[in-house]
This record gives structure tokens, C-alpha cells and sequence, in this order.
């Protein structure tokens, strides 16, 4: 995971494009201060292998209608300034989290051309590059080929990606990120408290608003926004003596992109005989069975190949280096064991697997309780494979600093919901717990010592994305029970359309924090395209009971991994913490206060 951010001054920039698609608010945010130095701070978190600057000045050539710049690097923090003094100025800023490549590189990169490329992102396919390349570098060389075709080549990429790009030769920074939004990207539009143009992965503290609407629990000043998934370009021009720019969005080149974007079913709503067994004779229902079983083997190969190209060895920076390059957050629930056991098949059985669990209840959480059944179905599918459930143990009554920290990094996401979500994964991205260790008779657990243990590995697999696609949550059922198929189909949609506001930034910014990378299998490109050429009634029967209808095609693709329990289990939430309903003068749970002083 890296950080990346670009802070435009000096530009009077016409943003008519991109403001039609941010959120529209009445209530002006609070003079709020924002450094480069406070961004590098924040960004340093999430890259903490290398930190980087470079500046470029823009200045009006006398007698010319267009502005002449001149790249120059940062030391120190401190700008090496033309004599004749400049009135734009683009600063980028990178960090580094490397996990590609044989060599260390230090963001943003610069070419021959005076092209800058500063890249949060993952190159898992679409552009040609060998195991031991870095993924940065080979784009750097793509984009300067392309010369106009910027779009062209971003719409190639399969991953998940943030961009920020000067193209030197046109005088255009390039931006956006990936079409489900699957690494974070922030925006600061230019106001009148603030006329700057900022683009920054996650929002420094100085950015968070103090106050809290304390009706609605909503931030009372918003600063920033999430960027909607896109490509953009601003191009620089100069016009009596003022520096300007105007932001344009391009169309995705892609036709695949514009397939899963749109996320057009083909097949909603089923036959009578279609969901029907009971009238069926033998052979008919062998084959209808078989039918479904089919659809859950083909989910089965395209997940098995995402979770193998996000944890290939030969990808990964010193991965042959790391105990434990890989980690898993688990909850012992259906996502995360299905990952888990694929994770098993990818990778060389000598690493450990750390399995990450977040328990605000002690031994007593259900998350806590299904890890441990999980583990050890893990441990009868996969007897040699070194397996540790790392137990986060979180103490409400001291996440003073955590929750501080944690409200910072969901902005401009501000709802209860979104700070309990986003705490535990913090908490496990962090890795920071417990295991027990063999003591004699690794079966029995009460044999085992518990000792102290934090996690290492760098790249963490997360379940985000299957609820969305496979009917998970429980407001799938009241749709489908309102409005049968075409609703449940519909709200799906509606769903992946808006994953990338909802979760993935807030997501990615909370993991990313503690110098760790999320990758998330279900949300490949080619695992999407494959549950959405399946027919809806075989993702989901929700007129069979929770447990068995919901996500019914993960449940089946459970069972052929071996993992039979877990594809009894019923769906339950990311475990959250509970507020008391009259505390609503401050942002607080009932355990902890969480206002921002």
C-alpha cells in the first residue's frame, strides 16, 4: 500500500465536471489547516518503506499565451525557487509500502520527459510485466509511450489502483482510480476558506472537522470528499497573467469496465422449474443439482486464481523473506474461511498463515467463538499448514488514541456505523494480539500457552465485496420479500454501484494506516464478471432460510473446499460496538467517549 497526494496552488481551476458528482452541502466547513507537512505525515503511515517529493512551479511566459514549468525536487522540504518568482505550483507527494520489484524505489517517480507518477495500486494484469518487475515502474514507462492515450492505458489495468500523473509533454496532470474505487483517493475542491486544489490517499487530523451534528451524527463541516471513480485531467494554460485549468472526465476504454460497471444481469428472474425440485424426477433434479454445483466449481477456479495473483511469492518484495507474508481477516465466518482455504492451496506450505481476530468481548464474542471452530476445520483440511489465530483483544474503556486516530482516517465517512466498522479493522490490520502457542498437545487448547504476538505480514486478504454480490446482508431478504427478484437484483446493484463510497475508501484508508496492504478476491475483476454471468437464483434462494438461501453459491463453493460447517452458518455483521441512544449530545459509545477535543 502506498500514500500519494497533491497539493495545486496558485491555479484558478474550473472543476464543473467533478463538482456535479461530489456531495452537495449548504453548511461551510470551519477555517481548517492543512500542511504539505501534515500530508506527508499521514501518508508516511501508509507507505513507511520510503517518502518522496517533487515540486513543479508554473509561471506565465511574458508575451505568450501559455505557461512555462520546471520541475524541481524537494530536500528536505525546502523548494529550490526560480529567480523569476512563480505563480502556480504543484506539489506531489508519495510514500512507499513496497511489495513489488528487486529494488527499493522512492515515490513520486520521475522519467527522462519530466513525467511524475505517484501510484497506490496493483498491477495484476491488462499491461505486460514479468514477476520481477515493479508494477510503478513499468506503468511510468506505459504512460510515457502513450502519449494522449493516458485513458487507454488506465482502463488496461486489472487491480486495484489510485493514480496521480503530470504528463510533461502536454502540460496535464492526470488522476482518478480504479472503477470500483478499490483504493481510497480523496479530494479538497478550491473554496473560498481554502482555494487550493488537493488530492491526498487519506485526510491528515488537521483536516477533521471538531464539531459533530449531534441530531443526526454527521459531520457539521466537510473538507473533504471521496474522488468518484473515474480518470480526470486538468490541462494548464495561462490568461492575462492568471494560471488556469479545467477539469475533465474521460470514458473508461474498456468495454469489460463498462459491462461491470453497469452491472447488467442477464438472468433475474427464474422458471417455476427452475427453483422447483420437488416435482422433478430423479434424473431431473441430478441434473439441476449438478447444474448449480457446476456454476459453484466455475466461482470456485476464477476465486482460487484471484487470491493466487494477489499472494504469488514471485510478486511480492522479500516475500521469500517473511515468516509470515500473508494474513487473513478472520472472523471464521464464510468469507473468510473460504479465503482462508484458498489461501492454503496458493501458497507454499512452509509460511505460517496468521489469521487476524478482533474481539471487543473477550473469549465470549461470537467472531471469537466461530474463529476457533474455524481454526480447527482449517486445521483438518490443511494438518501440516502452521495455522495462528492471532486474538485482538480490544478494551473499549482505553481506545482514547485509537478512536482518535480511527475518526481521522474514515473522513469524510462520519456515521456510527462507519467508526465501528472502521476501528476493527484497524484493530486487526494492526495485528497486534495473542496466540497460543503448542504446548505439548497442540489439540487441546488449554494445553497451549498464550503469549504475545503481533503479525507481520504486509498484505492482508479481506471478504470485502461477497455480501454485495452474493445477497448477504439482511435488507437483500426485505427487498426480495417486497419485491421478489427484480428488487433483490436492483438493490445488488445498486450496491456494487456504490461500494467505492460506502466501504472501499473507508476500507483501505483504516488497513492501509498501519503499513499493511488489503486485497480483497471477491472483488476481482474476473470473479465479478463470473458472478454476474451467473443466473440470480443460483448466487442466492432467499426463500430458503438464512444459512442455506443467502449467498448460496459461497456456501456450495465451501463445501467442495472441504469447510463443511462454515456453510451452515448464518451471516452475522462485522461485530460493532453499541451506543446508548440518548448519548447523543456527543459522538460517543456507551463505554467510550469518542467526541474530538
Amino acid at each position: 500500500m502506498c500514500g500519494i497526494a497533491i497539493v495545486v496552488c496558485g491555479v484558478r481551476i474550473e472543476l464543473s465536471t467533478l463538482s456535479s458528482s461530489l456531495s452537495e452541502t449548504e453548511t461551510p466547513f470551519e477555517r481548517l489547516q492543512v500542511s504539505v507537512e501534515d500530508v506527508k505525515a499521514v501518508l508516511s503511515q501508509r507507505g513507511p518503506d520510503s517518502v518522496g517529493e517533487k515540486t513543479i512551479h508554473l509561471r506565465p511566459n511574458c508575451g505568450q499565451e501559455s505557461a512555462t514549468l520546471s520541475v524541481v525536487e524537494t530536500s528536505e522540504g525546502t523548494y529550490k525557487l526560480e529567480e523569476t518568482t512563480s505563480l502556480g505550483e504543484l506539489h506531489f507527494i508519495g510514500s512507499t509500502l513496497q511489495l513489488r520489484g528487486t529494488s527499493p524505489i522512492r515515490q513520486p517517480l520521475v522519467d527522462s520527459s519530466g513525467n511524475i507518477l505517484a501510484y497506490n495500486g496493483e498491477v495484476f494484469g491488462g499491461i505486460e510485466l514479468n514477476s520481477y518487475d515493479n508494477d510503478t515502474e513499468v506503468l511510468l514507462k506505459s504512460l510515457e509511450k502513450a502519449k494522449s492515450l493516458v485513458p487507454d492505458v488506465l482502463s488496461m489495468i486489472k487491480g486495484p489502483w489510485a493514480i496521480i500523473y503530470w504528463q510533461e509533454s502536454s502540460r496535464t496532470l492526470w488522476f482518478g482510480k480504479d472503477p470500483f474505487g478499490r483504493r481510497s483517493l480523496l479530494v479538497h475542491s478550491p473554496t473560498v476558506e481554502d482555494p487550493r486544489f488537493l488530492l491526498s490517499s487519506v485526510s491528515p487530523a488537521s483536516s477533521v472537522s471538531q464539531g459533530l451534528d449531534t441530531e443526526n451524527g454527521n459531520s457539521l463541516h466537510r473538507y473533504w470528499e471521496e474522488l468518484p471513480c473515474g480518470v480526470y485531467s486538468i490541462s494548464f494554460g495561462v490568461s492575462e497573467l492568471c494560471i488556469h485549468g479545467e477539469v475533465t472526465k474521460h470514458e473508461w476504454r474498456n468495454t469489460i469496465w463498462k459491462e461491470l460497471i453497469e452491472w447488467e444481469r442477464k438472468l433475474v428472474v427464474p422458471r417455476p422449474e427452475d427453483l422447483s425440485t420437488s416435482s422433478l424426477s430423479g434424473v431431473q433434479e441430478d441434473k439441476s443439482v449438478s447444474t448449480s454445483l457446476g456454476f459453484a466449481q466455475t466461482v470456485l477456479v476464477v476465486l482460487k486464481e484471484s487470491v493466487r495473483r494477489r499472494t504469488s511469492l514471485h510478486s511480492i518484495y522479500q516475500g521469500d523473506k517473511e515468516a509470515v507474508p500473508v494474513a487473513v481477516l478472520f472472523s471464521g465466518g464464510l468469507d473468510s474461511m473460504i479465503l482462508a482455504a484458498l489461501l492454503h492451496q496458493c501458497l507454499d506450505p512452509k509460511y505460517e498463515v496468521d489469521l487476524l481476530n478482533v474481539s471487543f468481548d473477550g473469549p465470549n464474542a461470537p467472531d471469537r467463538i466461530s474463529a476457533k471452530a474455524g481454526i480447527k476445520e482449517l486445521k483438518k483440511i490443511a494438518p501440516f499448514r502452521r495455522w495462528k489465530l492471532v486474538e485482538i483483544d480490544a478494551d473499549l474503556s482505553k481506545l482514547g488514541f485509537e478512536t482518535k486516530r480511527v475518526m481521522s482516517l474514515i473522513n469524510p465517512a462520519d456515521t456510527y456505523m462507519d467508526l465501528n466498522i472502521g476501528t476493527a479493522l484497524w484493530l486487526a490490520a494492526r495485528g497486534d494480539g495473542w496466540i497460543h502457542e503448542d504446548n505439548g498437545n497442540p489439540s487441546v487448547e488449554e494445553n497451549n500457552q498464550r503469549v504475545k504476538y503481533k503479525s507481520d505480514a504486509r498484505i492482508l486478504l479481506v471478504g470485502a465485496g461477497a455480501d454485495e454480490q452474493c445477497a448477504g446482508y439482511g435488507r437483500h431478504r426485505t427487498k426480495y420479500r417486497n419485491g421478489s427478484w427484480v428488487a433483490l437484483d436492483q438493490e445488488m446493484k445498486l450496491d456494487m454501484q456504490r461500494i467505492w463510497k460506502r466501504n472501499l475508501g473507508r476500507d483501505d484508508r483504516c488497513i492501509a494506516d498501519n503499513g499493511k496492504e488489503g486485497r480483497f478476491p471477491f472483488l476481482d475483476e474476473d470473479v465479478i464478471k463470473t458472478l454476474l454471468d451467473i443466473p440470480l437464483w443460483e448466487i442466492a434462494d432467499l426463500e430458503q432460510p438464512s444459512g442455506t438461501g443467502d449467498k448460496k453459491i459461497l456456501r456450495q463453493v465451501a463445501s467442495l473446499l472441504g469447510v463443511h460447517e462454515v456453510a451452515k452458518m448464518p451471516k452475522r455483521a462485522i461485530q460493532v460496538r453499541r451506543r446508548e441512544l440518548s448519548e447523543r449530545t456527543q459522538f460517543q459509545t456507551s463505554k467510550v467517549e469518542i467526541f474530538l477535543l
